[in-house]
């Protein structure tokens, strides 16, 4: 009798079940120490656990622009012309455009319909850490939009990871190795070896992700009192779960249209990039681990390549609903009405001042204090969601996740790609 069998790995001994524990954990350390120390303490016990984040979200910026940059330029060069380029990249932004359009409106609908800032009590809001999310709203304008976008050196751009930039620039240098054909192939040869070396680090970055999760949520729970902010900020958390969870569901439904059957393994393949991003607030955190689950599911490596850069820019499904969402509750906590065509007006402002602020910490919360101020809606009432911020974070990061895999996987499809097999990388 043959008694040699073969061992399934159990949940928990993949990545995705221990970030899950990570969580569980984090929360439960964090919840014994703010019940537990003084508030100075817990503030100093937040500081120090929260480098594990920090550490973890910088080993991925580490290899962000190398990967950005080594697979743009291969996967342009292997589309061989401008005209290949021009035809995906208008699918890509115009699926983007059409996305964003659709998540301001959520965001508009449902805070105008649950009303969230109607009759809230204004007296206990702490404007001291206001200062810092309204310092960069100076930035927000159309030129500073225009000068972010086009790089000035790529050494720089790559120094801070402005991933628009940094896409610019990848697109002029495939777009001309392109053009040389066979006499830049060992350049473009030496880029594609040098972007699977760095999707192997990827592959050593990720095992630290389960600590860097647990300092996240640790640090969070640490100097939050849950319950307080549950019962304060009930209606807003509240009404925004159920626009982010009403995206989710317009998102899956618009896969499954696409994609079909094969939405389901699409959805299996990311939810431990889905994850990550949920536990440390970063979707720019999964970016590489996007990548390579992307081209396991079976999008060709040169359409995920263009994709994802262009979409971690324009493609910001859950922060642009945030957007919308925040902005007309603070309008609705001080009591000032805003008509249709103001609030319309602000949707179009959202859509061209979010494309250029990608990377920057609080992106959204910068976006929202400079449209309040366009639109005579007091800056402080930033104050408002600053403490319930984070865990509207960790949903909007996810939420940007999924929208930029479903984006990535569509418009490979229409590239051909569904008649690739999924693949395995070892």
């Amino acid at each position: 009798m043959n008694t040699n069998t073969t061992k399934k790995p159990s949940f928990f001994s993949g990545l995705t079940g221990q970030i899950l524990i990570a969580m569980v954990l984090g929360a439960v350390l964090g919840i014994i120490i703010h019940n537990s120390i003084s508030p100075e303490s817990a503030q100093n016990f937040s500081n120090k656990i929260k480098i594990l984040a920090t550490i973890f979200i910088r080993l991925v910026q580490m290899i962000i622009s190398p990967l950005v940059f080594t697979t743009l330029v291969v996967g342009i060069a292997k589309l061989g012309d401008i005209k290949a380029v021009g035809r995906i990249g208008g699918k890509a932004m115009g699926w983007f455009f059409t996305a964003s359009f659709i998540s301001l409106l959520l965001g508009m609908f449902f805070v105008n319909i649950l009303e969230p800032g109607v009759g809230l009590n204004l007296s206990n809001v702490d404007m001291g850490s206001v200062s810092e999310v309204t310092a960069k709203t100076q930035n927000i304008s159309f030129e500073n939009f225009i000068e972010h976008i086009v790089p000035k050196s790529i050494f720089e751009a790559m120094a801070t990871n402005e991933i628009l930039q940094i896409v610019i620039f990848s697109i002029f240098f495939g777009l001309a190795a392109a053009a040389l054909g066979d006499y830049v192939k060992p350049v473009t040869n030496a880029l594609d070896k040098t972007s699977h070396i760095v999707l192997k680090m990827v592959n050593y970055v990720m095992k630290f992700a389960p600590i860097g999760v647990f300092g996240a949520i640790a640090g969070v729970f640490a100097v939050r009192d849950f319950q307080e902010l549950a019962i304060t900020y009930f209606k807003f958390f509240g009404s925004f779960l159920i626009g982010i969870s009403s995206l989710w569901i317009v998102l899956i439904i618009v896969g499954y249209i696409f994609l079909k059957s094969r939405m389901t393994v699409l959805l299996k393949r990311i939810v431990s990039p889905l994850i990550i991003a949920f536990g440390t607030t970063s979707s720019e955190a999964v970016f590489p681990k996007l990548t390579e689950e992307l081209e396991r599911f079976g999008v060709k490596d040169r359409i995920v390549s263009f994709m994802l850069p262009l979409g971690y820019s324009f493609n910001l499904d859950g922060s642009m609903m945030y957007m919308t969402f925040a902005s007309i509750f603070i309008a609705q906590a001080y009591g000032i009405d805003l008509d249709l065509g103001t609030q319309m007006t602000m949707l179009l402002v959202l859509m061209l001042t979010s494309k250029g602020i990608a990377g920057v910490p609080r992106a959204s919360l910068v976006v929202v204090a400079a449209t309040c101020g366009m639109f005579d809606i007091p800056i402080e009432g930033i104050a408002l969601i600053l403490p319930i911020d984070h865990f509207c974070d960790m949903f909007r990061s996810a939420t940007n996740v999924l929208g930029n895999a479903l984006a990535t996987s569509v418009v490979g499809q229409w590239e051909g790609a569904d008649e690739t097999e999924e693949v395995v990388i070892e």
